[in-house]
């Protein structure tokens, strides 16, 4: 009798969990981008980011922010292990 491979399923926040410490492309509702090190977040999605840039719809690129706090209530996508 042969075994049967059973793929659990991989939640969200588990996701979310393996990027904390990586570079992430956050993408809010609002058509904003951001791109910077997750350094945590909490249950909901509210996260910190650390030498954070935000690039705007022409592609123009702003100063790094040192440590930036994004509400988890206008996160729209989170792309993990992204190069800005």
């Amino acid at each position: 009798m042969s075994e049967e491979i059973v793929e659990q399923p991989i939640l969200p926040l588990e996701i979310i969990d393996k990027s904390v410490g990586n570079k992430v492309k956050v993408l809010m509702t609002s058509d904003k981008e951001f791109y910077g090190k997750l350094i945590g977040f909490d249950d909901y999605v509210n996260m910190v980011l650390e030498d954070v840039v935000e690039i705007d719809n022409e592609g123009t690129k702003s100063d790094p922010v040192k440590k930036m706090l994004l509400n988890g209530g206008h996160v729209a996508m989170i792309i993990p292990d992204v190069v800005a």
